[in-house]
């Protein structure tokens, strides 16, 4: 394994006062930023903690328990020279870990390959190469409508009450590379409840998808600091499976809103200035530090995918957290309440959602040549049939123009045949299948996005057996 220089740990005696998880230290001597901290004194635990903040006569520690009971006169005070690292390699695949990266499986700590810092940096734009590869997500709304492409960072946008954690653990379970190559998938859940970390490791044990997936679990009732931490672990690992090994990884990170609140709660013990609604005005910078991190290397073999889960806030687009979310990242799919409501599963609102980099993974070579027409066509009649819908609670579906009455009725077969999956993978060429059965309910004159070219050729026709054959 490699190890990284050997650290230097200073012991100190007494805290010059404490506040929440905060203790505020004198005269340290070079200390560093995210260095690890341990805490005692007699009779009293033993605490973990991390410099957050060096001054030149003060230095803050972040304690990872609560300072009750603990007498700062009193303490000895650590710093142990080492800053955050983690195992990393393949070893890691099919194991449950914690926030930390500390076994939940009852198996022993892993070995790994090395040892690196978490405080991994954005790639290189001079090295990046512009994402271009098809990832089937056995989801017909993002495979067909919103295509997620190798190197994209696509949040998933759910408001409180809609399923965007079971959407995301469906993608862990179904997705996969178009070509067959090395795929892993690196879960990591924030601020999770007991109940749902037992269903993930239960759910993920029962599926042949665990032997691919690193699970990174960080409950509810850990540390706040540790939900800063675990996205960084993550993608630590993601990295080092795909840019070492070649390995095409699939990040999916649930719940960024947990993270971002943990980041208020820090920088409110902190007694920093707030931004919007409370929240630190780097914060931007903050989730940058983790959404750009995501990408494909030049001349590499192996690349890095975000799939983010983001709880709106009172179901709020404008938000801060989904707000800055959407400026970084690369599109959004958006889960809808009223299709919730109506069973459909996965609730996914196709008109807002957005893959602005589809078109760079989709057409020939990469999925179907027609894959853009067609989609753009579904986009339109349904479309039209919402605005429809809208008319129609007006003035009535018998005031409405034939056309308008028949888009109103595609809204319905649309949204039960093509997004409802009821859970049930499909493989792209079976959501095509099903959106072309769609088209073939409506006049050919009102397919004005389909050439005829492509209407000749799609699935089913005598031209398409033709050149099946």
């Amino acid at each position: 394994m490699k190890r990284l220089d050997a650290p230097i740990a200073r012991t100190y005696s007494g805290a010059a006062s404490a506040a929440g998880p905060l203790i505020f230290v004198r005269s340290t001597r070079r200390a560093k930023l995210g260095e690890w901290v341990r805490i005692g004194g007699s009779g009293q635990d033993d605490r973990r903690g991390q410099v957050i903040d060096v001054g030149t006569e003060i230095t803050v520690i972040q304690l990872f328990e609560d300072t009750l009971g603990l007498k700062p006169a009193d303490a000895a005070i650590t710093l142990t020279g080492e800053t955050a690292t983690t195992v990393v390699g393949q070893d890691l695949l099919g194991r449950a870990l914690s926030g930390t990266g500390e076994p939940l499986d009852g198996l022993p700590p892993s070995i790994g390959e090395a040892r690196l810092p978490i405080w991994g940096a954005p790639i290189n734009p001079v090295r990046r190469q512009h994402p271009s590869d098809f990832i089937e997500t056995g989801v017909s709304a993002i495979d067909g409508m919103n295509t997620l492409v190798r190197g994209q960072k696509l949040p998933v946008f759910s408001a409180p009450g809609l399923p965007g954690v079971e959407l995301a653990a469906d993608i862990v379970e179904n997705a996969r590379p178009a070509r067959g190559e090395p795929f892993a998938v690196v879960f990591a859940a924030m601020g999770i409840t007991e109940r749902e970390t037992q269903s993930f490791v239960s759910r993920f044990l029962e599926s042949e998808v665990m032997q691919r997936t690193v699970l990174f679990l960080n409950q509810a009732s850990d540390p706040t600091i540790e939900r800063l931490l675990t996205p960084r672990v993550a993608l630590t690992t993601a990295e080092h499976l795909a840019f070492t090994h070649g390995i095409h990884v699939l990040v999916v990170m649930a719940d960024i809103t947990h993270y971002a609140e943990a980041l208020r709660e820090v920088a409110a013990a902190r007694e920093e200035i707030p931004g919007r609604r409370g929240y630190p005005g780097y914060m931007y910078t903050d989730l940058a530090s983790l959404f750009e991190r995501a990408g494909v290397l030049k001349g590499g073999s192996g690349s890095v995918t975000q799939l983010p889960v983001v709880s709106l806030p009172d179901g709020d687009m404008t938000h801060p957290i989904p707000d800055l979310t959407g400026y970084i990242t690369e599109g959004q799919i958006v889960l809808n309440r009223e299709l919730h409501q109506r069973g459909v599963y996965p609730p996914i609102d196709v008109l807002p959602s957005l893959s602005r980099l589809m078109n760079a993974g989709i057409g020939e070579g990469r999925t179907v040549p027609e894959h853009r027409e067609w989609a753009n066509q579904l986009y339109a009649i349904y479309a039209r049939g919402r605005e429809a819908k809208l008319m129609a609670a007006i003035v009535g579906s018998e005031g409405l123009a034939p056309g308008d009455r028949r888009a109103l009725d595609f809204v319905d077969a649309f949204e039960t045949k093509l997004i409802n999956q009821s859970g049930v993978r499909r493989s792209l060429a079976e959501t095509m299948r099903v959106g072309w059965s769609l088209l073939e309910t409506l006049p050919r004159d009102e397919l004005s996005r389909i050439s005829d070219a492509t209407w000749a050729s799609r699935p089913g026709t005598a031209k398409a057996e033709e050149a099946s054959q």
